[in-house]
């Protein structure tokens, strides 16, 4: 879902641009920024099966972290979560930046994290500086967490609550019924 001005960048998606991939170091879900404070949109990434959770953000506060380490803990799955790094010497030159044009001027301090699914920090956060962070993890953990606590699983009430996620791509245009094959007359053709 994009937010506040980005709407003048990207449009909406559907539900089949939320999916779980199953690759060769787990399977791995995404939620864009503040998509993750999308209750439903967690749950349904967690009965996905989802173990590596990707949060590429914008949001440099110190709440953000609180955040990740609450979907790590809810979800019971590890969370990576970039955040830029920005000086002003990174923007272009013709940015009117209301910070100053000092080129030293941090304009987005960064705050990347990786966090195990009990919530633990394992790596960063990172703050006004570029890195890169890394961190063995066991994906076997996952498994021992929900254990504990498992959201979509044996804690889950689907006597009292469900939720339907609809993963048909959704365009904007569609036919029914039969299609005109007719040729376009010559006099409509010009």
């Amino acid at each position: 879902m994009p937010t506040g001005t980005e709407r003048l960048v990207w449009g909406q998606g559907d539900g089949s641009t939320i999916p779980g991939f199953d690759t060769d170091i787990g399977r791995l879900g995404a939620a864009i920024c503040w998509e993750n404070y999308m209750p439903d949109l967690r749950q349904s990434m967690y009965a996905r099966g989802i173990n590596l959770w990707c949060a590429p953000t914008v949001d440099e506060r110190d709440i953000w972290q609180v955040s990740m380490r609450h979907i790590a803990y809810e979800g019971r799955t590890f969370v990576l979560s970039a955040c830029q790094f920005m000086t002003r010497a990174d923007a272009p030159e013709n940015y009117e930046c209301h910070q100053g044009n000092d080129p030293n001027t941090v304009l987005i301090r960064g705050g990347s994290i990786i966090v195990s699914p009990l919530g633990e920090i394992i790596a960063g956060p990172v703050y006004d500086r570029e890195a890169i962070l890394t961190a063995d993890i066991d994906l076997e953990d996952v498994i021992r967490a929900k254990y504990d606590l498992d959201v979509v699983g044996h804690y889950a009430r689907p006597d009292v609550f469900s939720l339907h996620v609809n993963n048909d791509l959704r365009n904007p245009v569609s036919f029914s019924g039969a299609i005109d094959t007719r040729p376009i007359p010559d006099e409509q053709a010009e």
